[in-house]
């Protein structure tokens, strides 16, 4: 086959350039991780560029092209397989403060479908017993029977208690622990139903939040709601968004839109992405747990403009945490 070298590298540069900006964008941002559609991107460029290469081969000439080539292959091989060697690098501390904080923001389109759907959860229970107060006993399930009576009587009887009234907080801090993490990994997996079962257990769980919410507030119990719900609610309600958000990325992959890729190589693409999220909110909620066990459960009117202050410190360092965590590192690569 003849190949007109001039009018070839004129067609195909502007590939090379393209491979050269996604690898640089790479290398600026080490802990980024590419969507599927970039991913898909990267994959075409690269076989592009290498088969390329091998047609300037036959240009014995051609060195300088030849050599640029060589080297932008090299360098997109490397990235296509450097995941093997993050993962043996795997740094729990900066998993934690790095890698968890740039894979929420990076779904954080997928975390505001979560918390909004929570929130539209929440205004319908709210509303239903604004409308309707006898349906109370349709949101507020079974299990939590100390929430079905008069919110001014439960806080009566909670006030009465000495301190250390509590017993075995170390077995009902576990239990918490390991209900938490179950909602979390259920509002993850439900996203396999493409999301639907997703989307319906948080506007499930945002139903009783609400109709608890409002009863308290309707009873003039405002304060004694905010000091028994933020200092662990403050992490627990994100953990859950969080695992929703999991949730949301896998429906949407499941759907596959935007993209040419099979079933079994989008959720390969998404499955670091999932486990960081879900991990992430297990720790959540392993905190979220011992701070309901150890001092949510504590009634003391003493206690409730400390234990506000403390849930309103947790929330603001929980946002400040998603929303900087990670940023240092990326800043440092871009000034090299």
């Amino acid at each position: 086959m003849i190949l007109d070298l001039d009018a070839f590298i004129e067609k195909e540069r502007p590939f090379w350039d393209e491979l050269r900006a996604l690898l640089k964008r790479q290398g600026d941002q080490p802990n980024r991780r590419m969507s599927i559609d970039e991913a898909q991107r990267f994959q075409y460029l690269y076989q592009r560029a290498s088969s390329d290469l091998v047609k300037i081969k036959t240009f014995a000439g051609d060195v300088e092209i030849k050599n640029y080539l060589e080297n932008l292959v090299a360098r997109a091989y490397s990235q296509l397989h450097e995941e093997s060697d993050r993962i043996a690098r795997f740094s729990p501390l900066r998993w934690f403060f790095s890698t968890f904080p740039q894979t929420f923001r990076r779904h954080w389109k997928a975390f505001a479908v979560s918390f909004g759907t929570f929130l539209v959860g929440a205004g319908f229970g709210a509303g239903m017993l604004v409308n309707d107060y006898e349906l109370k006993a349709d949101f507020i399930p079974g299990q939590f029977g100390h929430l079905s009576g008069k919110p001014s009587e439960r806080v009566e009887k909670e006030e009465r208690h000495e301190f250390d009234y509590f017993q075995s907080r170390q077995t009902f801090s576990a239990s918490l622990m390991a209900n938490n993490i179950r909602v979390s990994y259920m509002a993850m997996v439900m996203g396999i139903t493409y999301g639907v079962g997703t989307v319906i257990l948080l506007f499930f769980n945002g139903t009783m939040i609400g109709a608890i919410a409002f009863d308290y507030i309707a009873d003039g119990q405002i304060v004694f709601l905010l000091g028994w719900l933020l200092p662990h609610g403050s992490i627990e309600l994100p953990a859950i968004f969080i695992g929703g958000q999991a949730g949301v990325v896998l429906g949407r992959a499941m759907f596959g839109w935007g993209t040419d890729l099979r079933l079994r190589q989008r959720l390969k693409l998404i499955r670091p992405d999932l486990l960081t999220l879900v991990a992430g909110a297990s720790l959540m909620m392993v905190w979220a747990g011992i701070v309901e066990s150890f001092l949510s459960q504590y009634h003391r009117p003493q206690l409730y403009s400390w234990k506000i202050l403390l849930g309103s410190i947790e929330l603001i360092a929980l946002i400040m945490f998603l929303y900087l965590g990670g940023r240092k590192k990326w800043r440092k690569g871009r000034d090299k």
